[in-house]
């Protein structure tokens, strides 16, 4: 697997990987940027995110759990000196759905954590990760 990323100028990149998509890079103004795309450490998060509930929703359909929908919500607290890593994580999972089984969402959530989510699994080695989920009947 590999990525590249190209700069636009200034403080503007655009990321691009094996898969041929891009995403925009940025970052604030007040270091010189144009507010103009996902800052790095913003996409550590969204990759988490997206990692897991990939991984949880394949569960629960493969589970025949009648889903309405699905939200992962991730939070990061960082570290207040460079290079300002994350210190903490938080993942929330929000089920929404039809008669949905509380084992079979604790179950997803638990494989997704120990054995499906390769960015869950690295970013768990440098940061403690807290997890949540709300089941909300439709």
């Amino acid at each position: 697997m590999e990525a590249s990323v190209m700069w636009k100028g200034g403080m503007s990149f655009t990321g691009t990987a094996d898969s041929g998509f891009e995403v925009p890079l940025g970052t604030d103004p007040s270091v010189g940027g144009a507010d103009d795309g996902f800052r790095p450490m913003e996409l550590m998060l969204v990759s988490l995110g997206g990692c897991t509930a990939m991984d949880v929703i394949s569960i629960l359909s493969k589970k025949r759990q009648n889903l309405t929908g699905f939200e992962v919500k991730v939070d990061g607290q960082r570290a207040t000196e460079h290079p300002k890593v994350y210190t903490a994580l938080s993942i929330k999972y929000i089920v929404r759905g039809k008669g949905i089984d509380v084992a079979a969402v604790e179950r997803a959530i638990d494989l997704s954590k120990d054995k499906y989510c390769p960015a869950q699994a690295m970013l768990s080695k440098i940061a403690p990760i807290t997890i949540s989920y709300e089941i909300i009947e439709e």
